[in-house]
């Protein structure tokens, strides 16, 4: 079994352990802990419901909730708690203040339309929810906005999961590349943490 075949068949079994339950859990980590992309997540809800084990709408809308319940757990900690707040959380799930800035400098463009769009922005979709907190946007335009790019983004990654899944002989037919392509891109990611843990640590020196 090459590794985008394991990867596919481990994800799918995740998700179909968990349920429903899961998908919702997993989609308020996703909104309150960078590094649990949805990317990773969706997709394999797309698998299962090309199966017939989940339904589109079910899935969608729990993962809809989950999306916007972990975007309020941020958009509290902004409102209520400002940069500082923020700041410290962020240390504790590996948030850089360079990330914030980020997030910041891209609400500071638009104002509240920038929470529809930053879903479709990594690094920025799960962080946007802060700058709009500190910024004391009106809850419900928050919530809308929230709503309808966390709904279009999942609604991308089953839709990409479904194409895949019934596509699935074809895919096997290329995993090869896709392997070197998986192991390409983990060695790449690899060194950039080394490299950047580095000059970190040259940067304290």
């Amino acid at each position: 079994m090459g590794i985008t075949e394991f990867i596919a068949a481990w994800g799918t079994r995740v998700v179909d352990a968990t349920g429903y339950l899961g998908v919702f859990s997993l989609m308020v980590l996703e909104s309150l802990i960078p590094p649990v992309p949805s990317e990773a997540i969706m997709p394999f809800v797309g698998f299962l419901i090309a199966e017939g084990s989940m339904s589109a709408t079910a899935a969608l809308a729990l993962a809809t909730l989950g999306s916007l319940v972990g975007a309020l757990g941020f958009y509290a900690l902004g409102r209520f708690g400002g940069r500082p707040l923020a700041a410290k959380y962020g240390r504790l799930v590996r948030i850089d203040a360079r990330g914030l800035d980020r997030a910041e400098a891209f609400f500071a463009r638009r104002g509240g339309v920038t929470v529809l769009v930053a879903r479709f922005v990594p690094i920025v979709r799960p962080l946007i929810a802060i700058p709009a907190g500190m910024a004391r946007m009106r809850l419900v335009p928050f919530c809308i906005y929230t709503v309808l790019g966390a709904l279009a983004w999942n609604g991308i990654l089953v839709a990409c999961g479904v194409v895949l899944r019934s596509n699935w002989a074809d895919v096997l037919r290329y995993s090869k590349w896709l392997d070197i392509a998986v192991l390409a891109g983990l060695g790449g990611g690899l060194v950039f943490l080394v490299f950047r843990a580095v000059r970190r640590r040259r940067g304290r020196g």
